[in-house]
């Protein structure tokens, strides 16, 4: 069932034993941060703060921080269960009878998304502020190098000036002063190529910020989502019922009518972009300061009572490492949808998602995972992949001692490290130019002699079948 509200949310969490409520009063800069960061470190439960020193609205942080968490938050036991639909979706045969038509067309609705509908009220404006003032919202300071406080789960909805296209983007946004924040979106992101085509047009931007509601809707602005695919419709999908949706009232945008805070306002391309950073950012160095758009402040809504969520990223792991794992698992049958042959993939969080993934194939020709190198790094966010490592299909890619163990056997790095140029993450550091380095893809499948290999490939150390069998019928008259 979809939540209606990010306390339905809340309550879940509670009765599940996933949450823990902190009435002790604590301050928004830096030690809300500190508390959250040893319990993430720790695998321990969802936060949330009662009395942040003087703020009203309670903080929320660590919701998504588990894997039962995270399925909790989609509304499912295990997030296999959304990977498995889209499965079946995808692997949909071509009808041979009208009833196969009929459900065809059902299947093909559901993948679609269910639409939003619009509403003329929501609980998101039962609270109006039109002299808005940012100060109320309990910011957090995450780090101590951070240029201040930062909202962190901002879904932030804009839309494309000549198609008329909606884009929901979690962009971090820097407090500046009480009406003004920083807008930091990528060159790559679809809300930076939003802004873009405004400035070509001229005129200001207008956008709307909202934070809480379904954590549905929070999860898919974080998603790799290809460009047709509305964020909203994709939630619908997620929560098998439609995203209800209502107007703001000084911009021209439509959110979702159950946030629990909406911020209005716009960007206005004409003006100059302002330093925005440094921040202690998810590969657990500080991003530094760059230029970016300035987001002006309209008008503050909110509900009654309403629920301020964050989270804060730094040196895994930490919660968005299960944020990343949900679409790691969500996302792969849509990729062996394009590349049949891949078997499994994994993106281990101390990698932050574009620093490392491993990926199984069946290899069925020569070079066939150079291939998949190349296909890959065609592919939206897995082109800013810098080390991608193929192995065979037989190889768990979630056990990282086995893949240590086959790489550091399967390997001549001669022979098999292929170096590429082309865009990287904004966020590596280690580039040479901002966006723009080279990735290494490795080889670590079993050589064949068509791929030029001459000797012989040993077989791997297995005790034979009967043995083993024999072992496990007299394991416990052993006594080890």
């Amino acid at each position: 069932m979809p939540y209606n509200s990010l306390q339905d949310f809340i309550q879940v969490l509670e009765r599940e034993g996933e949450l823990r409520r902190i009435d002790y009063p604590v301050r928004a800069e830096l030690e809300i941060a500190e508390i959250a960061d040893r319990v993430m470190k720790k695998n321990g439960p969802a936060l949330l703060f009662e009395s942040v020193v003087g703020k009203q609205i309670p903080v929320l942080i660590n919701a998504f921080g588990s894997a039962k968490r995270m399925a909790l938050a989609l509304g499912v036991a295990d997030i296999e269960v959304i990977a498995g639909e889209v499965q079946q979706l995808v692997q949909t045969k071509p009808p041979k009878s009208f009833r196969d038509k009929l459900q065809l067309l059902s299947q093909l609705i559901k993948l679609a998304g269910i639409p939003p509908k619009i509403v003329k009220s929501g609980e998101c404006q039962q609270v109006i502020y039109r002299e808005p003032d940012l100060s109320i919202l309990p910011i957090l300071t995450c780090w101590p190098g951070d240029a201040g406080p930062f909202i962190t789960l901002p879904m932030v909805f804009s839309k494309d000036p000549g198609k008329g296209t909606r884009n929901v983007g979690l962009y971090r946004m820097q407090l500046f002063d009480s009406r003004t924040t920083g807008m930091h979106w990528h060159l790559h992101k679809v809300g930076a190529r939003h802004y873009q085509h405004h400035k070509e047009q001229r005129g200001r931007m207008e956008l709307a910020v909202c934070l809480g509601g379904d954590p549905a809707l929070i999860y898919a602005a974080t998603a790799p989502l290809p460009d047709q695919i509305d964020e909203i419709l994709f939630a619908g999908f997620l929560r098998k019922k439609g995203v209800p949706l209502v107007k703001c009232l000084t911009v021209d945008v439509e959110v979702p009518a159950n946030s629990d805070i909406v911020i209005e306002g716009y960007v206005d391309p004409a003006e100059p972009l302002r330093s925005e950073g440094p921040f202690g950012d998810h590969t657990g160095f500080y991003s530094l300061a760059d230029d970016y758009p300035v987001f002006h402040v309209t008008c503050i809504t909110h509900k009654q009572n309403p629920i301020y969520p964050t989270t804060i990223v730094g040196r895994p792991p930490m919660e968005d490492a299960y944020i990343g794992k949900a679409t790691e698992r969500i996302f792969l049958p849509l990729l062996r949808l394009t590349f049949p042959e891949i078997v499994d993939m994994n993106l281990p969080v101390h990698g932050v998602f574009h620093n490392l993934a491993v990926i199984s194939i069946q290899k069925n020709y020569p070079a066939h995972a150079r291939k998949i190198m190349h296909a890959l790094w065609g592919m939206g966010q897995m082109m800013f992949t810098k080390v991608l490592i193929i192995v065979d299909h037989d190889v768990n890619v979630h056990d990282l001692s086995e893949v240590t163990w086959v790489v550091g056997n399967h390997i001549d790095p001669q022979r098999d490290t292929v170096l590429v140029e082309g865009p990287v993450d904004v966020l590596d550091h280690a580039a040479p130019m901002l966006g723009y380095g080279s990735k290494i893809g490795i080889d670590a499948t079993r050589k064949w002699r068509s791929e030029g290999f001459e000797r012989e490939w040993p077989a791997a150390i297995v005790m034979d079948e009967k043995t083993r069998t024999y072992v496990d019928s007299i394991w416990e008259k052993l006594g080890l």
